[in-house]
């Protein structure tokens, strides 16, 4: 636990002596100005902390989905976590991956099975090593606390659509539903029907972002058509590896230059991942450029450097400190005000 907190101070101190970190409640408003207006900021390439960004060159420094290495993110300089929701036994959200505690927790059992007091005695441990830390299974309510005015925080539902409903209600009452990213899988018309019914459900003044995989989706008009839809300020694409040896020369069908242009006409970000998928390929989201590539291979730009110079204005990755230490050497990245950088946005779109 020592150990851990310790890695937790210096990143801390890393990141305000880099001048990467955002400071006071300015955090958010700054993030969520260049998230909303894409167009003015294709020279920028945000950030975005998978399972709240545990992960470090490799090694794992927080248990994953926790309020610690949701600390450790926004001292990084990341812009957005994303984190997973789920239910308890006595319909509360509580943010966890698997539908299981085991490999996460110290307690074992589905999580649907434990009220919220029994998932309180759990303890987070740390992936890999199963260090056992203090950390304990955050509700909903108390991870969007943690993030409130600082980052954005995209929420993975793990449950039905309809219950975005329920998430959203919880974020509105903190007085910060624009804060949070909501997403859903779109592959056909029908799909779009039933989430934008839902979306009707909750109204507006949140950040709805689709999600396209091109194992369903293989052309780049689809996203057009998402986009007179929802009118989404970001689209997560995804280029399957499939298990193909080889890594993807173009990033196939979905990371076009078509999608680029359909992106600055609709005025919104390609999200990519490169995060890493247990049991499974490296860059299995990502055509095999993924961060395994990047950390483990020391080849950041046939990784990160690939999808940013494909479009990508937003990348999420499980190494939140390495991709904005090599995308911000190699400029990709302008520095917020508050950091002691100046900063000057883009004053017209490109498609690169």
């Amino acid at each position: 636990m020592r150990t851990i907190w310790l890695s937790l101070l210096l990143s801390t101190a890393l990141a305000v002596a880099s001048g990467q970190a955002l400071a006071g409640e300015s955090g958010a408003r700054q993030i969520l100005d260049r998230f909303e207006h894409a167009n003015q900021w294709r020279d920028h390439v945000m950030v975005a902390a998978h399972r709240a960004g545990s992960m470090q060159a490799g090694k794992t420094l927080y248990a994953e989905n926790s309020l610690a290495a949701v600390e450790g993110s926004i001292a990084m300089g990341a812009e957005i976590v994303e984190v997973d929701i789920r239910r308890s036994k006595d319909n509360e959200f509580v943010v966890m991956h698997d539908s299981w505690l085991d490999r996460t927790t110290t307690c074992k059992g589905e999580v649907i099975k434990y009220t919220l007091a029994e998932l309180k005695a759990c303890r987070l441990v740390v992936e890999g090593t199963h260090a056992v830390t203090d950390e304990r299974v955050s509700t909903l309510r108390e991870m969007l606390l943690a993030t409130r005015d600082r980052i954005l925080i995209n929420l993975d539902n793990k449950l039905e659509v309809g219950d975005l409903l329920g998430m959203i209600a919880v974020a509105r009452d903190l007085g910060m539903a624009d804060q949070v990213i909501v997403k859903e899988n779109l592959w056909n018309q029908t799909r779009i029907a039933t989430v934008k019914a839902a979306m009707a459900a909750i109204g507006g003044g949140i950040q709805f972002m689709p999600i396209i995989a091109d194992d369903a989706v293989h052309d780049a008009g689809f996203a057009e058509t998402v986009d007179h839809a929802f009118s989404p300020r970001a689209i997560e694409l995804i280029n399957w590896r499939a298990g193909a040896e080889t890594l993807t020369e173009t990033g196939g069908a979905l990371f076009s230059t078509r999608m680029r242009a359909a992106a600055v006409r609709g005025n919104w970000h390609i999200w990519a991942d490169t995060y890493a998928i247990v049991n499974k390929p490296g860059g299995f989201l990502a055509g095999g450029r993924g961060d395994e590539l990047a950390v483990q291979a020391s080849l950041p730009r046939e990784a990160w450097g690939f999808w940013a110079d494909r479009g990508a204005t937003i990348i999420q990755t499980d190494e939140p400190k390495a991709a904005i230490d090599w995308l911000a050497a190699n400029g990709y990245r302008v520095p917020y005000a508050g950091t002691g950088e100046r900063i000057e946005p883009a004053a017209t779109a490109s498609i690169n």
